[in-house]
């Protein structure tokens, strides 16, 4: 049997018309490329379903919903094709959320760095604690929020994700977040997110599902060409994470955090 408190999990429950999916991972819910993998299968199989009419996406813990990639994984990388299909890995659950049929409620209980955002941004409705402050940390590993930056551009703008993505260091707050669009709404502890966010589950599960579907394709117009163009997203960030400059960065940023 699979240890998950060192090897993380994704878990589904369906309950009322509702699947809730939790990922979990010991090291802040980071993401390493078997738990990615997971997620797209597990994001494509309810959208599938017909028991299922909304989706919740969560992770576990109190403080961080997802701390972005694996940085383990991100230093083992040793060639071009090991690092493109890592961030695949993000591009196809940003995909799977993108066309689920369904709409997927995003549950953002605490921080979220890098692909993190990129999830929160890809959900359809997302409500958070405000604890949930949000930072673009790419860049300062020589990467850059490539295959997430459209997910987060659709939902921030531009500006608000220019603002992220260059300046790698800061914290925004989840008011900065929720000012820009990213949270529909913010709230003072984790309780009152849960009760938020499944009031609005069961009010979406007694909905029409036709005309979910049908809004949920309007919302997402113009996104079409996503499949092509995170792949070549995740090409670009591929080849930057085997820059000396990269593996140095998240060399130094391991020692310390250790």
């Amino acid at each position: 049997m699979e240890d998950k408190t060192t090897l993380g999990s994704v878990d589904v429950v369906i309950a009322d018309g509702i699947a809730t999916i939790t990922f979990f991972h010991p090291a802040h819910n980071s993401l390493p490329g078997r738990l990615l993998g997971k997620l797209s299968e597990t994001i494509t199989a309810v959208g599938q379903d017909d028991a299922v009419k909304v989706v919740v996406l969560q992770s576990e813990g109190d403080r961080t919903f997802c701390a972005g990639a694996s940085f383990d994984e991100l230093i083992s990388i040793s060639d071009f094709q090991a690092g493109k299909r890592f961030f695949m890995g993000f591009a196809r659950v940003i995909n799977a959320m993108r066309t689920c049929p369904k709409f997927i409620i995003g549950r953002i209980q605490g921080k979220a760095v890098g692909g993190g955002v990129g999830l929160a941004s890809a959900t359809d409705y997302c409500l958070a604690t405000r604890f949930a402050s949000v930072k673009l940390s790419e860049l300062a590993i020589g990467i850059g929020p490539f295959v997430v930056g459209p997910a987060v551009e659709r939902k921030l703008g531009k500006s608000g994700m220019q603002q992220l993505a260059i300046h790698a260091t800061q914290w925004r707050s989840a008011s900065w977040a929720f000012e820009r669009g990213l949270y529909a709404d913010i709230f003072d502890s984790t309780p009152e997110l849960d009760e938020a966010v499944y009031q609005l589950a069961r009010e979406l599960a007694a909905s029409s599902p036709a005309a979910m579907r049908q809004l949920k394709a309007v919302f997402w117009e113009g996104a079409e060409h996503w499949d092509t163009l995170l792949e070549e997203r995740a090409a670009a960030s591929g080849q930057l994470v085997l820059s000396d400059f990269t593996i140095d960065a998240i060399q130094k940023f391991k020692a310390k955090a250790n």
